[in-house]
């Protein structure tokens, strides 16, 4: 890759089960050409073999935000707050994760998108936070305010990967669009940073090149917010050395 030209990421689409139709924020796009990625959006109906195919041209892969994965998927039935779900997209993203992986290829996860690399790895999620997760002062996690209006903040980990992206600051100022979030940590992973409930905000993973979720929506925030602007700058710099090695 020379040095003029922009990493490729490829990313999960959202999928309308009830129209078939597939959607991508362009806030995810915006966020990532910012960052100086050139983006590219998986189709649905994909074989395993063409997944690999792409996934090789890719030099990143950014998993989306979006509806709920089946339950059925970490072994638990179907919560009566679950929602929409979509098997072929669950299908997608882990066929991907795995291709993903095998390839040493960095990866970014956010919202729906963290909640399924843990489960990728081996973890499990709150199928619904108010109902499964307690707590003195439930957070707004889906919050009242525009999403470009941080809710409330989490706490980072020192010696974490988001820590040395972030900087110096222990705490981020984050928004919040969620009703299902990590409980059970993958093998592997570890938690980079909680919410003042106990809610776990980031995973990433050490020994890999780069594999971060987070439960935020940084492509919301990262134009005033400069921790979410190093985020996506440290995911597509991840990309692009991994590429030049």
């Amino acid at each position: 890759m020379t040095n003029s030209s922009r990493p490729l990421i490829g990313l999960t689409p959202s999928h309308n089960i009830e129209n078939d139709d597939l959607s991508i924020r362009p806030t995810y796009i915006r966020a990532l050409r910012a960052a100086g990625a050139l983006p590219f959006i998986f189709p649905l109906e994909i074989s395993r073999d063409e997944i690999r195919q792409l996934a090789a041209l890719c030099h990143g892969f950014l998993f989306t935000g979006g509806p709920d994965p089946h339950p059925f998927l970490w072994g638990e039935e179907v919560h009566e707050h679950c929602g929409t779900i979509s098997v072929r997209r669950d299908q997608l993203e882990l066929d991907l994760l795995s291709e993903a992986m095998q390839q040493k290829k960095p990866i970014l996860g956010i919202c729906r998108g963290a909640q399924m690399l843990n489960i990728g790895l081996g973890g499990d999620i709150y199928q619904d936070i108010k109902s499964q997760h307690t707590c003195s002062f439930p957070i707004a996690h889906t919050q009242p305010a525009a999403y470009s209006v941080p809710t409330h903040h989490v706490t980072v980990a020192d010696g974490s990967r988001l820590s040395q992206i972030c900087g110096s600051s222990r705490q981020l100022a984050v928004n919040s669009c969620h009703h299902q979030a990590v409980r059970r940590l993958a093998p592997g992973l570890m938690a980079g940073a909680v919410a003042p409930d106990g809610i776990i905000e980031e995973i990433e993973m050490a020994d890999y090149p780069f594999l971060i979720g987070v439960q935020w929506h940084p492509e919301y925030l990262w134009e005033n917010d400069e921790a979410s602007a190093k985020l996506f700058r440290a995911f597509v710099q991840a990309c692009q050395s991994l590429d030049g090695q």
